[in-house]
């Protein structure tokens, strides 16, 4: 059996090299639409971008929660769906970020974080953490401690609030994007990541634990 470091590590070359060339087509598809619908880049302020920033962030959240729990558990059904989290939201943010490069636009939020949803005076998620539905550092290390069955419940449960505040975000972009794409790309989002919250649901209630 390999070392748990070595698998780890192909894990996480496999997600980036996949963002690399999932970003690389998705950008070319951007280009040939010339940029929002009223044709050009769209402007630094617009949702689009503030979108593209804010959820790239969030994702990698997510993709981290994911790798902490893979080595925390032997658990095949957690760690499967893990994998497809942070395979799909390593993909979608290297689409995000491929945008912006395409756009000639910062990477790094302008303003307050959700800002482009008018909730730049919001206060943050709970706790201190980014945005709403993100993880703390304190849930991150508890994360990072735990083994077993206890690291399963509490991936799943922070999992299932990131997801909400997700599809928050998401359907944010679907109401005030004007890129079609990235429009297209924030319903399919929203149904994936409901569809794991209903899953996560399930896996919590089999393990006799709720939301």
């Amino acid at each position: 059996m390999r070392p748990r470091t070595t698998t780890r590590t192909n894990w996480i070359v496999g997600s980036v090299a996949a963002a690399v060339l999932v970003a690389g087509g998705i950008t070319a598809a951007v280009a040939a639409t010339d940029g929002s619908d009223s044709g050009g880049p769209p402007p630094s302020s617009s949702a689009d971008a503030g979108f593209a920033r804010d959820m790239a962030v969030h994702h990698q959240q997510a993709v981290e929660m994911s790798y902490i729990v893979r080595d925390r558990t032997d658990d095949e059904e957690v760690r499967r769906l893990a994998y497809d989290i942070a395979q799909t939201q390593a993909n979608q943010r290297g689409m995000l970020l491929g945008w912006l490069d395409l756009w000639e636009l910062p990477k790094v939020p302008e303003g307050a974080p959700m800002e482009w949803m008018g909730m730049g005076d919001a206060p943050a998620g709970e706790d201190g953490a980014l945005m709403p539905g993100m993880a703390t550092n304190a849930e991150l290390a508890r994360l990072g401690e735990l083994k077993g069955k206890k690291a399963e419940v509490l991936y799943l449960r922070l999992m299932t609030r990131h997801h909400r505040g997700g599809v928050h975000m998401a359907q944010g972009c679907v109401e005030r994007c004007g890129v079609d794409v990235e429009r297209r790309l924030a319903r399919g989002m929203v149904e994936s990541q409901e569809s794991e919250i209903a899953l996560m649901a399930s896996m919590l209630k089999a393990r006799g634990a709720g939301v």
